[in-house]
């Protein structure tokens, strides 16, 4: 029991972000890890490049991305849903005045740095949505009432809406399952030395690149005498650069802070960077950070990692959300929502050129299919599926009729229709 106090009380006790409580959630921390930490609000992060330029690289990658809605044939067959409800309103337009690119944009920038993302949702009569409108995370309160639904207050101005959690798509970062953990709250303590370092120096420039110091005289002045020193020395402090100072009167200058080499101001900068870039698991080379490689030394590699490891899992949480939040029951038994990754992990001509032919001429995609991919009208014939006849069984030569002249001509295999 004593271990046990003592552990709980050097890591604060439970943590409120991740207690099953009634009432209102917590997204926050319950303890800082650094005492006296001023609070950062999305305004002033954002005015960190490399917070800015992780969110803009976050939200705009997946915003980019088409969300497709397929109706389920069975057997393992899917086709595009284009003429649905569904599709109208998650491919085409999730409001009156938003375009899908906006939407999830908004909702990303909630998500990353609120970590949470909310949207009420509209629907008919029939109680399919029709459509979707981003709430702000800091106008959203989440409770869990004594019955265990939970519901969202939402505030403009002083009216308030209280919506069931069937009528909010609610997007979630890691945490309780309830809501998610607040990531600018949590990495408080680094955007803080990074707006430190910031504010150095920029404040180091503004001061013309010179440490501030005090004058020493070997006496003591009258208080005209000090002001007329003050006055006579004013640029020493200002920064003023195009003056040389001469010191008379055993007069002597004294420096009270570092000058930036001692500060390693350029190296703390750096690693605010990374630092993050790690909280929000964006490779620094991303975000324009040139000193750092990660996950291979092509650039094809380290996107590879950013989708596998970053975008993948962010977008199987936002199709779940969907299917459990906006579709009906009886939409979640004949149709899925997908993000298509296909444009984002497009190779370049020459490998795209090589996959074609190897899908091809295996019998694993028509002509035609491979034409589409590259926006490339269909051609006539080019719905069979084709394969070579080079690698055919020994007992089976000579019994395939090639379809064109050589030794890698290949057999045509029906398609089903």
């Amino acid at each position: 029991m004593k271990f046990t106090s003592m552990f709980s009380g050097f890591w604060g006790g439970i943590s409120k972000a991740l207690a099953s409580v009634f009432g209102k959630q917590s997204t926050g921390p319950s303890v800082s890890l650094v005492d006296d930490l001023p609070g950062i609000t999305v305004d002033k992060a954002l005015q960190l490049s490399a917070v800015w330029a992780c969110v803009e690289r976050i939200a705009k990658t997946i915003a980019s991305l088409p969300l497709f809605v397929y109706d389920e044939r069975g057997g393992g067959l899917r086709e595009l849903s284009r003429g649905s409800s569904l599709w109208a309103l998650l491919h085409d337009s999730p409001n009156g005045r938003m375009t899908p690119f906006e939407f999830w944009v908004a909702m990303i920038i909630n998500l990353l740095l609120r970590g949470n993302a909310y949207a009420r949702i509209d629907r008919s009569e029939n109680g399919e949505a029709y459509s979707l409108h981003p709430m702000p995370a800091d106008q959203v309160e989440v409770s869990v009432l004594d019955d265990g639904s939970v519901v969202y207050q939402y505030r403009i101005g002083s009216d308030v809406a209280i919506l069931a959690e069937q009528n909010v798509l609610h997007l979630k970062e890691m945490g309780n399952g309830i809501t998610g953990l607040a990531r600018l709250d949590f990495m408080r303590a680094t955007t803080v030395e990074a707006g430190y370092a910031q504010a150095t120096a920029s404040k180091l420039f503004v001061n013309g690149g010179k440490p501030s110091g005090v004058l020493m005289i070997d006496r003591v002045l009258k208080p005209d005498q000090r002001d007329a020193i003050k006055r006579n020395f004013n640029a020493m402090s200002e920064g003023g650069t195009s003056r040389l100072f001469v010191l008379e009167a055993d007069m002597k200058y004294q420096q009270i802070t570092l000058n930036p080499e001692q500060l390693q101001l350029l190296e703390t900068r750096q690693f605010g960077v990374e630092e993050i870039a790690r909280w929000f698991g964006v490779p620094a080379v991303l975000i324009n950070h040139a000193n750092v490689t990660t996950w291979g030394s092509g650039i094809e590699q380290i996107v590879e990692g950013f989708v596998k490891f970053t975008i993948a899992p962010t977008l199987v949480s936002f199709q779940q959300a969907i299917m459990k939040r906006v579709m009906t029951p009886a939409q979640r038994v004949r149709q899925t929502v997908e993000f298509s990754l296909d444009a984002l992990l497009r190779s370049n001509l020459k490998d795209r050129m090589e996959i074609y032919a190897k899908a091809t001429q295996n019998g694993i995609k028509t002509r035609n299919e491979c034409r589409q991919l590259e926006n490339d009208p269909p051609i006539a014939g080019g719905d069979v599926l084709t394969a070579q006849t080079n690698l055919a069984p020994i007992s089976k030569l000579g019994q395939t009729t090639p379809a064109s002249g050589g030794s890698n001509a290949t057999a045509q295999i029906p398609t089903a229709q």
